[in-house]
């Protein structure tokens, strides 16, 4: 019997990995200028993605899209390989710009996890009317993601 599939954990970088705003710990962050953009990226929400790494397939679900995998591994040492979502395809009737792409990749039943700061309530009403099991984390752009989302994502992952 082949091993089951591991769930789908679904990464934006803006808000989760590359933290803004007021309150931001920079100490705690590698700045870096990414095709001229200046960056605060969070060396402790590296360190948790690249725990979750383990019971997930990672996929970068941002606007940076292939950059993601170009940048980011070399800049906080996350594991190097991860696909990418693209986003040429907008949705249509006021969905949220990420779900046809998302759609796309998981279908309707593979569980997904996906961390984003900026979940809406198309997001919410997409993740509840989806058949497979999803699980939506939001961030604060200021934090990211934090360790108690990380022990949420990992022991989703491992539940039925």
């Amino acid at each position: 019997m082949p091993a089951p599939e591991r769930p789908l954990l679904l990464v934006d970088v803006d808000g989760v990995l590359s933290l803004f705003g007021p309150g931001v710990d920079r100490a705690a962050c590698v700045p870096a200028l990414v095709e001229g953009i200046p960056h605060f990226l969070s060396r402790a929400v590296a360190a948790r993605l690249a725990r979750l790494a383990a019971g997930y397939e990672c996929v970068w679900c941002t606007g940076w899209e292939d950059r993601a995998d170009g940048h980011l591994p070399h800049l906080l040492g996350l594991p190097a390989g991860w696909a990418h979502l693209s986003f040429a395809d907008r949705p249509g009737n006021g969905a949220h710009w990420k779900l046809r792409a998302i759609d796309a990749l998981a279908g309707p039943h593979r569980r997904a996890a996906w961390i984003d700061d900026a979940h809406d309530e198309r997001c919410r009403a997409w993740a509840a009317a989806r058949p497979g099991p999803t699980l939506l984390v939001t961030t604060d752009p200021a934090v990211g993601l934090t360790e108690a989302d990380a022990a949420q994502l990992e022991a989703w992952a491992t539940s039925a």
